[in-house]
């Protein structure tokens, strides 16, 4: 299933150069640029806040938007540049690049873990430890996964969980070029605790002797 793509609203700058973009920011806006796709640049503003909002959220410089501008038909976009302020580090300039739908670009996607009600090694006291909730793939614009999902229910205390265990939509490969840890079955604190003190005892004979 294709992600849904959000939303990002912006409004057509009518200037352009340093003067527009001053003028901009005095009317409360973070001036920007689209450019990309075979077509001339677009001049931007976006409303200060909520250009804030959308950084504070995370992720800006690596989701994929939908770009809504009035006047204009929406047209898919990813930041590559944010310029910001070097005294208060504010944003002053927003450079976005318009994708196609076959124009490849780096995603983080979220993990999802299925059946843990059912996982052998959580019945028993394990604990899952994620070490990566979320993926960076790279992916095609018009075929972005809504989420990975791993099947814990076979898991037992001790398995790792890595990047092949998980069936990737066809056309996305990790950024990672290795066989990474996404999560693991933790033994139990008592049993994790008995098997260092019968570490200590062994060490301590195999020194007598």
């Amino acid at each position: 299933m294709a992600k849904e793509i959000p939303d990002l609203t912006a409004q057509v700058r009518a200037g352009t150069g340093k003067g527009a973009a001053r003028q901009a920011r005095r009317e409360h806006f973070v001036p920007g640029i689209v450019y990309g796709g075979g077509v001339d640049p677009q001049p931007v503003n976006f409303n200060y806040h909520y250009l804030i909002a959308k950084l504070k959220a995370g992720r800006f410089m690596s989701t994929l938007f939908n770009l809504k501008l009035d006047g204009h038909e929406d047209v898919r976009v990813i930041c590559r540049s944010v310029q910001r302020d070097v005294v208060n580090g504010l944003p002053t300039h927003v450079d976005l690049m318009r994708l196609r739908r076959t124009s490849r670009i780096n995603l983080f996607i979220h993990v999802d873990f299925l059946n843990a009600d059912k996982c052998v090694g959580l019945k028993r006291g394990g604990t899952l430890t994620v070490v990566r909730p979320e993926v960076e793939l790279n992916v095609l614009a018009g075929e972005i996964p809504e989420k990975l999902e791993i099947d814990l229910t076979d898991y037992k205390v001790g398995d790792t969980i890595t990047i092949s265990a998980i069936n990737l939509p066809a056309g996305t490969k990790p950024t990672i070029d290795r066989d990474f840890v996404i999560a693991n079955i933790a033994a139990p604190r008592a049993l994790a605790a008995a098997d260092d003190a019968d570490e200590g005892e062994t060490e301590t004979e195999a020194a007598e002797e």
